[in-house]
C-alpha cells in the first residue's frame, strides 16, 4: 500500500473510532446492548477473560507466576478487557488507534497501577516505553481493520516485542463472504487459514494452533520463534 493512501487509512481508523467513542463507546466494543452500567460492562470483560484467558494458561504463562508476567493487548477499546487482565497479570500495557476509548480505559484501569494505556497510531507499537513481554492478546480488534498491510505490521511489531517462546492470542475477521468496500473500518479484511499461517511465518512466529478458519472469529495462536 503506498504511503499516502495507508496514512488515508490509518487517519479514517482513528476518526471512526473517535466518533464511536463519543456517540457510544461501550456498546461499539460489545454490541451485545447499547445501555451498559460500568458494572455490566465489565463483567462482560471478566467473561471474556474466562473463556479466552484462564481456558487457556498452560499456553499463557508457560510456568510463570501471572504477577510476574508482563502482557500487551492490542486494541484496548473502553477498557473492558483490559481491567480484567489487570486483575490478573502484574503488567498491562495497551494500546488504541482512539484517544477517545483511550482516555476511559485510562479511567476503567485506576485502580491497577500495573496497568497503562496508550494512544498509537493504528498500526505500530512504537508508543510502548518497554519490551521482553511475555504475553500478547487482542479480540474483536483486527476484524474491523480494512487492510491486510496494517495488520501484518501489527503482527511483526508484537513479535518484535515478545520474549522468544511467547504467545500472541488473536483473533481475525475470517469469513471471506463478509468482506465490505474497501477502507469499512467496521469489517474488515478476512484471512483465509493459508494466509493466516503465511503471516505467522513472515513475521517471526509459530502457528501452532488456529480455530475457526472460514467463520467470522478465527483465533489464532502464534508463538514467537
Amino acid at each position: 500500500m503506498e504511503s499516502q493512501k495507508l496514512e488515508q487509512t490509518l487517519d479514517k481508523m482513528r476518526r471512526d473510532w473517535d466518533e464511536r467513542a463519543r456517540e457510544n463507546a461501550r456498546f461499539y466494543v460489545n454490541t451485545e446492548r447499547t445501555d451498559w452500567t460500568d458494572q455490566d460492562f465489565y463483567a462482560s470483560g471478566e467473561r471474556t477473560f474466562a473463556e479466552e484467558i484462564l481456558t487457556d494458561l498452560t499456553n499463557i504463562c508457560q510456568g510463570k507466576d501471572p504477577r510476574q508476567m508482563r502482557v500487551l493487548e492490542i486494541g484496548c477499546g473502553a477498557g473492558r478487557v483490559t481491567r480484567a487482565l489487570s486483575k490478573y497479570f502484574g503488567e498491562v500495557h495497551a494500546v488504541d488507534v482512539s484517544g477517545e476509548m483511550v482516555a476511559l480505559a485510562t479511567e476503567a484501569v485506576k485502580p491497577f497501577p500495573g496497568a497503562h494505556a496508550y494512544q498509537n497510531n493504528g498500526m505500530d507499537l512504537s508508543v510502548i516505553p518497554v519490551a521482553d513481554f511475555d504475553f500478547a492478546f487482542s479480540t474483536i480488534v483486527f476484524q474491523h481493520i480494512p487492510s491486510r498491510e496494517v495488520i501484518y505490521n501489527y503482527v511483526a511489531e508484537v513479535s518484535r516485542l515478545l520474549r522468544p517462546g511467547a504467545l500472541f492470542k488473536f483473533q481475525v475477521q475470517g469469513d471471506p463472504t463478509l468482506q465490505t468496500e474497501v477502507d469499512d473500518t467496521w469489517l474488515g479484511v478476512p484471512f483465509s487459514d493459508e494466509q493466516a499461517v503465511e503471516m505467522a511465518e513472515k513475521c517471526g512466529f509459530e502457528p501452532r494452533y488456529r480455530h475457526g478458519a472460514g467463520q467470522q472469529y478465527f483465533w489464532l495462536w502464534f508463538f514467537k520463534r
